[in-house]
C-alpha cells in the first residue's frame, strides 16, 4: 500500500501473538527492481486480493446478511469425514466483522441454524450438516 505514496487504508489485527519487521520503502523498492519474478508474483496476489474485494463489495451490495454469513461458511469450510467443517475458530464477533453486519444478527442467524439443524457449533468448531436454505 506504500508504493503508491497515498495514505494507509486499511489495518490488520491478529489472531495469534505475531513479530513484524518493517521494510523501508526504498528497500523494497530496490527489492522489486531486482527480483522481477517476486514482483510478478506480488502483482497477481494483489490482482486476486482486489478481485475479492469486489467481490466483498458485491456481497453488501446484494446479499442480505443471512446470505453473507451462509457464503462465507460455505466458503471457509472444507469436507473432513464427509462433512463440511469450518476449521478456523471463528466467533460470532469474528464473522460479523468479516461480512458488515451486528455480533447481534450473526448470534440470532446462528441460533436458527443450529436449531433447524443445518450446523452444529462444538469447541468454537462449526459443522455444515446440510445444504443451508435459500433464505433464513
Amino acid at each position: 500500500m506504500v508504493l503508491d505514496e497515498g495514505p494507509r487504508s486499511a489495518s490488520v489485527a491478529t489472531l495469534e501473538t505475531s513479530k513484524f519487521y518493517i521494510i523501508p520503502k526504498a528497500e523494497f523498492r530496490r527489492f522489486l527492481s531486482g527480483h522481477p519474478d517476486f514482483a510478478m508474483k506480488l502483482i497477481n496476489r494483489l490482482m486476486h486480493r482486489v478481485r475479492a474485494l469486489t467481490e466483498n463489495v458485491r456481497n453488501l451490495a446484494l446479499l442480505d446478511v443471512y446470505g453473507r454469513v451462509a457464503r462465507l461458511l460455505l466458503e471457509l469450510a472444507v469436507e473432513q469425514d464427509g462433512k463440511l467443517v469450518v476449521t478456523e475458530k471463528l466467533t460470532q464477533k469474528d464473522i460479523a466483522d468479516r461480512v458488515g453486519a451486528s455480533r447481534e444478527m450473526v448470534s440470532r442467524i446462528f441460533k436458527d441454524l443450529v436449531a433447524g439443524g443445518y450446523v452444529t457449533l462444538e469447541h468454537k468448531q462449526i459443522t455444515i450438516n446440510r445444504d443451508l436454505p435459500p433464505h433464513r
